[in-house]
């Protein structure tokens, strides 16, 4: 549905170490540094969209977005439970623990946290896509 997201980061050294444990349990890694100031992520299934974490563009400071959220898949709730953790011990705040989601829909597991910019970020597995 969509090309790619960017994420803007006030530490990116420290952003990439939280991403990179944050993702990899989600099959999500980092392909380079285009540049000092962009780093991007793919998803080793090969799945065309990306993750872009970068320094701002306009040299102002990275803030993050009242409402904005960016949403990774899992594969399964072991994953989104990994990859939370991953978060948690790589400084992230946690925002709502792993668990079912069925207000949401019919096997909807996900996990909510902050990263270290403030940015929210889900992972969720769509049990629901499944059937």
């Amino acid at each position: 549905m969509f090309a790619h997201c960017t994420q803007g980061s006030n530490n990116l050294p420290l952003s990439a170490q939280f991403y990179d444990a944050l993702l990899k349990p989600l099959g999500i890694e980092r392909r380079d540094e285009i540049n000092e100031e962009v780093i991007c992520y793919v998803c080793t299934s090969g799945n065309a969209a990306r993750f872009f974490l970068v320094a701002p563009f306009n040299n102002q400071k990275a803030t993050a977005g009242n409402g904005s959220m960016i949403a990774f898949s899992a594969t399964n709730k072991e994953q989104v439970d990994q990859s939370y953790r991953s978060g948690i011990n790589h400084g992230g705040i946690g925002e709502g623990a792993p668990g079912n989601r069925p207000n949401y829909a019919e096997g909807y597991y996900g996990a909510y946290l902050r990263d270290l910019d403030g940015n929210k970020v889900h992972i969720v597995f769509r049990g629901d896509l499944l059937a």
